[in-house]
């Protein structure tokens, strides 16, 4: 990850998986087969996406509607991987066809849907590219964990998306730009069926107004993520639901395993309890992505639709529950966390056809790019899943391709073409002019051929005259910073006569003195307080004499009873629960209010009384943390452009202060002549900082939260959850009570190679502390003994080379190699030859 690993010691998950598969399985029968007929109009693409979807605890099983539909009707990819099984990252991927460490989003937090992920990579997502060839676009359902509904992403016509994370209540959606909260109402709200019903209407609107118009649509379900609620007709299914019960089930300790599998031992009989229950919950979940299934395959085929429309179906990653002793949760390198069910079905794919060969998430937008008749562009690392489908030819020729012209798809880096960022910049007030702004140095212009290009701006003899009078004036002294640091006199030194002569006068004891007169420098003796409609006084000069001494108070009433004041002067006041304030560091708070040594709250007894009178109280304070809270923002937003915009501080005392302003005001020159597209990355650069520094910040408040609540449910090193009675809103309930468990951690990072092939199917772990893990899955399918201590080293060696090179591998030319024959340990000697590779780099737990 090169400069992303130190960043990313701080953030929360992520894993990235390197996976190889092998291209010398011949066997037709396995092979789904692509024929060469196929329509003249471009075939429609709907994308169904799952959320947390296992493959190995049986989600499918319930799934008879979907089953019939996309493995019957269609090809079954039955080694289907995500290279990151978190969801914010996987889906990142799914997007850009890029790996993790391409993207930069490696966990749920941490720069998912961050400014520099608006800026860099969503321009270049796969819904960009159909968008600009004719393809209407749409998305339903949750895009990313932390998108926040405040924009709409690139590339999509129509955008019905959920802010911020899985549910299916009680939640947020934008629709087109606009904000529309839904409530608790199955009719209305729940999630499922309403991205169901938007995505059909949506369609069929789109072929009736746009008829040749190919479609596009993303159905991106929450089922089932937490909260697991389920539609009420299908909360009774189940009761004795258990395929979440393999032989991994409750197996812990794992001493041969990394870290957290050596510290997770076996669960309590509450946590047991709670993985049959959150079993059944996700299975009743899918029931209605099983209909919604339904619902869109009789809506194509109402329509004459289904035989030009490509159906992709699959899962952001997989899910563990009870795995090795872990509750729940994903984001571990074994194969019930990143093993995902994967269908395609369409034109010419084989019905019932079975495809062993492994695919990956990042193979998603290669696949739809290829679909729509579009070459991969070269900083995509995945490739297109279609190529596995077609045995007669190579190059997938059964698709019309749009050749375009060479320089828009040359482009090696995550950034727009260069005609359209163009494009975007002669938009902009500032360039239209014809070099008529003042300061302006770039100006937009269109060529005979039409194109806009992008030119400095020529300046006349004149501008160049006042120039160079201008840098005549500051040669000579009269710039405006010379009145912050000026060093012009720093070298003069007095002769010695000259300071012998002054230090001669300094020394004469007759020199009056300077006593300055009418400046108030005495500290303030008294301080006078209200307190229960009385005036005292508190005498400030004992609290420095005897800072233990109670402080002493006088009561006042009025001016005339001042005499009085000084002969009750001894009478002393105490604080306690029930009296009136008077310890020497008791802080005033509000006008009726102190907090005293104790740390305890004394407010005025008026305020104890008076019903209306501790509201009104209330009312008050609630306003002053208001406005405080907005003055606090403030004041931070203000530090933070001081801090950008600190001017550099001089030093006379050096020689080459001046050398050294020289060189800045270089180096401003050389900024204020910087090309529009270096400005830009720039100022993403500023924005990118700023948000990391509000995302610490953020971070620290949370944690200075949870040590002030004092949550138990914590452990070292370990993310922890709780779980009560209150977290289901929906039949099942649960209600034995609230538990704690942890599962995971922050600071565990590893990558791991996946190898399916001929003769050989393993996975190859390294992590950060160095510790190793290889399973072989012919023998020991369920990942239950780490076995490296059986692999010679020098395989070990072999695979440590690669997997450095899939770490830092750029485009899907260096992202899916062909090694160099690596020899394996087995006893009888065979090799491999690895097709392609994948990387996990991550965060476990």
């Amino acid at each position: 990850m090169k400069s992303s690993w130190f960043a990313l010691i701080l953030a929360v998950l992520s894993t990235e998986l390197l996976t190889s598969h092998c291209s010398t399985i011949k066997s037709p029968r396995f092979r789904g087969r692509v024929q060469q007929e196929r329509k003249n109009i471009r075939p429609n693409i709907i994308l169904v996406l799952t959320d947390d979807q296992d493959v190995e605890l049986g989600s499918l099983q319930v799934m008879n509607k979907t089953r019939r539909i996309m493995e019957n009707g269609g090809a079954s990819f039955i080694n289907a991987f995500v290279t990151t099984p978190m969801c914010c990252p996987s889906r990142s991927s799914m997007l850009t066809g890029k790996y993790v460490h391409n993207h930069n989003i490696y966990t749920n937090n941490e720069n998912c849907s961050s400014p520099s992920w608006q800026a860099t990579h969503e321009p270049r997502t796969f819904a960009v590219y159909l968008n600009n060839t004719g393809y209407r676009t749409a998305f339903f359902g949750k895009y990313l964990n932390e998108y926040n509904g405040s924009y709409i992403p690139p590339g999509w016509r129509e955008w019905v998306g959920l802010v911020k994370n899985s549910r299916f209540y009680n939640y947020t959606i934008s629709r087109n730009g606009n904000k529309e909260k839904h409530g608790f109402d199955y009719a209305k709200d729940y999630f499922t069926d309403l991205i169901t019903n938007e995505s059909i209407n949506y369609f069929k609107m789109s072929k009736r107004i746009y008829p040749h118009r190919p479609i596009m649509m993303v159905i991106s379900h929450a089922a089932p993520h937490g909260p697991e609620d389920s539609a009420p007709q299908f909360s009774e299914l189940y009761p004795n639901a258990s395929q979440h019960i393999t032989p991994s089930y409750n197996y812990a300790p794992n001493m041969d395993k990394h870290w957290i599998m050596q510290y997770t031992g076996p669960m309590l009989p509450i946590h047991m309890e709670f993985t049959n229950v959150l079993q059944r919950k996700r299975l009743q979940t899918l029931m209605s992505v099983d209909d919604s299934m339904e619902r869109l395959y009789q809506m194509l085929t109402e329509m004459g639709e289904l035989e030009n429309t490509y159906i992709i179906y699959t899962a952001d990653h997989g899910y563990h529950i009870g795995q090795f002793g872990l509750v729940k949760g994903k984001s571990m390198p074994y194969d019930f966390d990143i093993r995902v069910p994967f269908f395609i079905r369409g034109p010419s794919v084989e019905p019932g056809s079975v495809v062993p060969q492994i695919v990956l998430n990042i193979d998603l937008a290669p696949t739809i790019l290829d679909i729509a008749g579009l070459d991969t562009p070269p900083d995509m690392d995945g490739k297109s899943v279609l190529k596995l489908l077609d045995l007669e030819r190579p190059g997938n020729s059964k698709f019309l391709r749009k050749k375009e012209e060479p320089n828009k798809n040359t482009q090696q880096f995550n950034q727009l073409p260069k005609y359209e960022r163009v494009k975007e910049l002669c938009q902009q007030a500032r360039y239209q002019t014809a070099c008529e702004q003042p300061g302006q140095k770039w100006q937009c212009t269109e060529d005979a051929s039409g194109k806009l290009r992008i030119h400095k701006c020529k300046v006349s003899s004149d501008i160049l005259a006042i120039r160079k009078r201008t840098r005549s004036i500051h040669s000579r002294g009269y710039s405006g910073k010379d009145k912050d640091c000026n060093c012009g006199e720093t070298d003069y030194r007095n002769s010695r006569t000259q300071r012998k002569s002054q230090r001669q006068f300094m020394r004469n004891p007759n020199a009056q003195k300077y006593k300055p007169r009418f400046v108030h420098t005495r500290q303030t003796r008294s301080l006078s307080v209200e307190f229960e409609g009385e005036i005292y006084d508190i005498n400030l000069e004992e609290e420095e004499l005897q800072v233990l001494k109670t402080r002493s108070i006088t009561k006042r009433h009025n001016v005339e009873n001042e005499e009085e004041a000084e002969e009750t002067h001894g009478d002393v006041m105490i604080a306690d629960g029930t009296g009136a304030i008077g310890q020497p560091n008791s802080v005033r708070v509000t006008h009726k209010c102190f907090i005293l040594p104790n740390d305890t709250i004394h407010c005025e007894r008026e305020l104890y009384q008076s019903a209306r009178a501790w509201k009104d109280h209330k009312a008050y304070i609630d306003k002053e943390i208001e406005a405080l809270q907005d003055k606090i923002k403030n004041l931070r937003e203000v530090r933070g452009h001081l801090k950008r915009r600190k001017p550099d501080e001089c030093d006379c005392s050096k020689q080459s202060y001046y050398n050294k302003e020289k060189g800045v005001k270089a180096q401003e020159k050389l900024k204020s002549h910087l090309h529009p597209f270096k400005e830009a990355a720039q100022e993403v650069d500023g924005k990118l900082q700023l948000f990391k520094e509000n995302r610490r910040r953020k971070k620290e408040r949370k944690g200075k939260k949870r040590q002030k609540k004092g949550d138990e449910c914590s452990l070292p090193g370990l993310t922890c959850f709780t779980h009560d009675n209150n977290h289901w809103q929906t039949a099942p309930f649960w209600n034995l009570g609230s538990f704690c468990a942890c599962t995971s951690s922050n600071n565990n990072t590893y990558w791991c190679l996946r190898t399916v092939n001929d003769t050989h199917n393993f996975l190859f772990c390294e992590f950060a502390t160095g510790f190793l893990e290889y399973f072989d899955m012919n023998t020991d399918p369920y990942q239950l003994t780490n076995t490296v201590h059986t692999v010679e080293r020098g395989i070990l060696n072999q695979l440590h080379i690669q997997l450095m090179e899939l770490r830092s591998c750029q485009g899907y030319k260096q992202c899916n190699p062909r090694p160099k024959g690596l020899e394996t340990g087995n006893k009888d000697g065979g090799s491999y030859d690895p097709h392609r590779g994948q990387l996990w780099d991550g965060w476990e737990g």
